[in-house]
């Protein structure tokens, strides 16, 4: 093994050695689950932070970036941050005051059982596709910086995800999030001031990029399109079960607005790191076969090895907090929403494991998932609009209406759900995801008119 990985290596049982040291007083689900409601503002601030800002944040931002210019970054980081902001600003404080232990429990108390467990189902393959993702960018990086292949590599970093993510909760997650947190903006910062002074700054960078890779626009695509590609990312982070399962760890409805919203800036500025590298890639190393590669073929040219060594942790830092927010969100909601209420009397320490066995199934799945799949973008752009348009439309009834009951819940769930599915895989419909907003809207609304008007 060469001396990146090796250190590779070491850092991450580092971080695993931290989770596992702050879960020691672990004893039951809510503890897991929601830290006991103790977050305080640094750790919520950056728990939402490193929790989104991944492999797609970093490696493939990049890439879209390099390969269509600044429209690349319409979704990541300028969907995203927009998402984290709405939510700060809307829904942080509703969701934390009504004192859930997981979203699905929102669905329960405001429809029924039934829609709880529906909206649990719905939003399981898309958190299972954003893990695969990131085990899959996890891989890369290890495959980069070895003699390993790609397969060999993709298998220790679900090994190593799945161990970490079972092992820790909400707490040692919060905790490791401001380590890694740290780690990626420093990573970043030293790549970008290297980069800076070899094309004699910003302004002499940007200088050599040309115009019309500084605009916007998509060029050939409409503006439905753009805004298809706008709405996925922000809707599917405001009914994230991996960002809200931040918040409601707080210890304080305070904390979780103005941790969320301190993260969504963090987001923000950080986010444009990765844009100017590449705006500036193609200038710098034009031709590279895989985009997503820019950032770790810049790493390689510009910085000496032991700055890369601490590069490349950034990364995985970014990895390892998005990857266990994927996995621990999602399982905890199947196992407190759905397995712990089909098994009665079932004992504290029972939930807690029903927690964490859950977790490792959930690994054994994306770990499939990221095997089979041939590009990040890919699989996170499904993760963000698979489920999220129906359950989107009903939160907002949900929170900040009294309209409809659980059978304009389930017609808003599954017309958002099906119309997207046919639209996207059948009839390859150029936005699908607002046809689903759409029609989700008005399946809810002429639902709870019959729900109004029967006996």
């Amino acid at each position: 093994m060469n001396a990146v990985l090796l250190s590779l290596l070491a850092y991450v049982m580092i971080q695993f050695s931290i989770g596992a040291w702050v879960s020691r007083r672990m004893t039951n689900e809510q503890d897991y689950i929601l830290a006991g409601r103790s977050l305080g503002p640094g750790l919520v601030t950056f728990s939402v932070f490193a929790s989104f800002f991944g492999a797609e944040a970093v490696v493939a931002s990049a890439g879209a970036v390099y390969e269509k210019g600044l429209a690349g970054a319409w979704v990541d980081p300028f969907g995203y941050a927009f998402a984290l902001l709405v939510v700060g600003l809307a829904l942080a404080l509703p969701l934390w005051r009504r004192g859930l232990t997981t979203f699905a429990d929102l669905f329960r108390e405001r429809y029924s059982p039934g829609v709880e467990k529906l909206v649990v189902l719905m939003l399981l393959p898309g958190s299972i596709f954003w893990a695969s993702a990131q085990i899959r960018a996890f891989g890369q990086v290890l495959s980069a910086n070895s003699t390993l292949s790609l397969t060999l590599a993709i298998s220790i970093a679900a090994v190593l995800v799945a161990g970490y993510s079972v092992v820790g909760g909400l707490l040692a997650d919060a905790v490791t999030d401001v380590i890694q947190g740290l780690a990626l903006i420093i990573g970043l910062i030293i790549l970008v001031a290297l980069v800076l002074a070899s094309v004699g700054g910003v302004k002499a960078g940007l200088a050599a990029v040309p115009a019309e890779r500084l605009s916007l626009a998509h060029g050939s695509d409409g503006p439905l399109r753009m805004l298809e590609e706008l709405v996925i990312p922000i809707c599917g982070t405001i009914v994230s079960v991996e960002l809200i399962s931040r918040f409601l760890g707080a210890r304080s409805g305070a904390v979780a607005t103005g941790g969320t919203l301190v993260g969504a800036g963090v987001y923000m500025a950080i986010g444009t790191v990765p844009v100017f590298l590449g705006l500036v890639g193609p200038t710098l190393l034009p031709g590279v076969p895989d985009s997503e590669q820019i950032v770790p073929r810049l790493a390689e040219v510009y910085m000496p090895n032991t700055l890369r060594i601490v590069f490349v942790g950034a990364i995985v830092s970014a990895i390892m907090s998005t990857v266990h927010s994927a996995l621990h969100a999602p399982a905890s909601q199947v196992s407190h929403n759905i397995v712990v209420r089909v098994v009665p009397g079932i004992s504290a320490r029972g939930k807690l494991w029903s927690v964490r066995l859950t977790v490792m199934a959930l690994s054994v799945v994306a770990y499939a998932l990221a095997l089979g799949a041939e590009r990040i973008h890919d699989l996170v752009e499904t993760a963000s609009a698979f489920g999220s348009a129906g359950v989107f439309v009903v939160t907002i009834f949900a929170l900040f209406t009294r309209i409809g009951g659980s059978l304009a819940a389930y017609a808003g769930l599954t017309a958002g759900m099906g119309v997207w599915l046919v639209a996207r895989f059948l009839l390859q419909y150029s936005t699908p995801y607002l046809l689903a907003l759409v029609c989700a809207f008005a399946a809810y609304l002429v639902a709870a008119l019959i729900e109004r008007n029967r006996p």
